[in-house]
């Protein structure tokens, strides 16, 4: 845990998760798949992570948003909201 801890302090990550997290027969513990994000502020910071993105999972109209520095979320359909603030953001969603 110390050891995830300080990846996440030194790689300014947002998120590191471990899912799933196995027990082997052999009574050994496995991280079997893991995901870590780096907060986009400290990018110039983490150029070697950068490096190591995948982004074949990543919607196509995300990516070029990300390319323009814009936030963009797809959740699909034929109505967008533009919007200043995720409070606002989720309140217009839901009355639409």
């Amino acid at each position: 845990m110390k050891h995830i801890y300080d990846c996440f302090i030194e790689k300014d990550c947002d998120m590191i998760e471990i899912n799933p997290l196995v027990l082997t027969k052999q009574g050994k513990v496995l991280a079997a798949d893991s995901k870590i994000t780096i907060d986009d502020n400290a990018a110039f910071r983490q150029a070697d992570m950068k490096k190591e993105e995948d982004t074949s999972q990543q919607n196509q109209k995300e990516q070029i948003a990300k390319e323009h520095d814009l936030n963009y979320i797809h959740i699909g359909g034929n109505i967008g909201c533009l919007v200043n603030g995720a409070g606002l953001a989720m309140a217009t969603m839901d009355i639409i």
